[in-house]
């Protein structure tokens, strides 16, 4: 449908739980066109304009996942999986998961790391209309040292000409950003261990200055405490993961917190839906440490964004508000959820057009059943989801 008059018992506008009672929120050609009281808007609009009527329900901006990997199987082994799949059945595969991913709520994704493009191609064919899935952002392949993170995705570098050939191939292939493996990580055996840094301070500071020439933001996957000093250092947009690994334990420092909140640095701490298991693995002292410096860091202003890292094990691509209730354990109030899954998401992304329902923005919404800003569970019950203004979810079709 082109044109719908969508009302529900509250419209959660954003930011912050900022809402409508008994509001409605009209799109008009994939654009949201207007957002009041129904008794307002239902007496203005024309009445051969269909009318989407949910009772009981809320009308909010769609969920945005900023850490999944649509060529990643969440299996045991995912590397293998991508390895040894061939071009086709991996698409078909990365179409599925977007598709899950788009039933969850979640109408906008940010995919920090794929193979051969292929994340692209799925762009493209979704706005196309060819298939149905969220919008997707991609940084196609990351940046990573010789035997280093995620290195069988293609995107191994150790010369500055190299992070500079690697950068423009990325930019020529439809990149929307950069992603780097500042450190190491869990899922590459035999590579840098979490918290050693895979790249220079002035590396870094490289790979953020050209993929500025390119008009593209850095993403930077760091676990390291130094690391993480440098990405802030070097200018980076987003930091993932950020847990503050030394080979001591964790070793956290407020200083670098404190720049992070004033370099307008997000944070994203990748937690998927198995978190509780995460943290028994750990041990009782390393997860309550790590816990408590997130407390900290939201103490003291940094903006945490929502993204689950759909793909790796054990990280499904339907779980999205298991996600969010790590963070409900840790204290996090409903209306700060929503925000690190609307609005804060699209400011960290650039993303200027959508996490907050506003005449002008795109219509990329969703309904749920209940109310997310005193039930976080409301978020499962998915009535409706829209992506630019189309239907692609309904009760009729699941």
């Amino acid at each position: 449908m082109s044109k719908a008059l969508i009302s529900a018992n509250r419209v959660v506008t954003g930011p912050a739980g900022q809402l409508i009672a008994d509001g409605s929120v009209l799109v008009d050609s994939g654009v949201i066109a207007a957002v009041g009281p129904t008794v307002e808007l239902d007496a203005s609009v024309a009445a051969q304009v269909p009318r989407v009527r949910c009772p009981g329900a809320t009308v909010m901006p769609g969920l945005i996942d900023c850490h999944v990997h649509l060529a990643f199987d969440a299996g045991p082994d995912p590397v293998s999986a991508v390895i040894d799949a061939d071009r086709h059945g991996l698409s078909t595969a990365m179409a599925d998961r977007a598709q899950q991913l788009l039933a969850s709520g979640v109408t906008t994704v940010r995919d920090l790391g794929d193979r051969d493009g292929l994340a692209v191609a799925l762009r493209a064919s979704i706005d196309s209309g060819a298939v149905i899935g969220p919008r997707i952002v991609a940084a196609t392949t990351p940046l990573t040292s010789h035997g280093g993170h995620c290195g069988f995705l293609g995107g191994e570098v150790g010369t500055d000409d190299a992070i500079r050939a690697q950068i423009a191939r990325n930019a020529a292939a439809g990149a929307d950003l950069i992603k780097v493996m500042a450190s190491g990580g869990a899922l590459t055996p035999g590579g840098p261990r979490m918290w050693e840094p895979q790249f220079t301070a002035d590396q870094l500071r490289l790979i953020v200055r050209e993929a500025a020439r390119h008009g593209l933001a850095v993403a930077a996957h760091a676990h390291g405490t130094e690391t993480i000093a440098q990405c802030v250092d070097a200018g980076v947009r987003t930091i993932e993961h950020c847990s503050w690994r030394s080979e001591e334990g964790v070793v956290y420092d407020p200083a670098i917190t404190r720049r992070i909140v004033d370099n307008d640095v997000s944070v994203c701490r990748c937690v998927s839906g198995d978190w509780q298991l995460f943290l028994k693995q750990m041990g009782p002292e390393r997860a309550q440490r790590m816990t408590e410096v997130i407390q900290e860091m939201r103490a003291a202003g940094v903006r945490f964004i929502a993204g689950t890292d759909a793909g790796v094990p054990g990280a499904r691509f339907g779980d999205y508000v298991g996600m969010l209730e790590f963070f409900a354990s840790l204290g996090f109030s409903n209306a700060e959820m929503v925000d690190s899954a609307t609005v804060s998401a699209a400011h960290a992304l650039g993303l200027t057009d959508t996490g907050v329902l506003a005449p002008g923005m795109r219509a990329d919404l969703i309904v749920v059943d209940g109310d997310p800003l005193t039930e976080l569970d409301a978020l499962r019950r998915i009535r409706y989801v829209f992506t630019a203004g189309r239907p692609a979810l309904r009760p009729d079709n699941g």
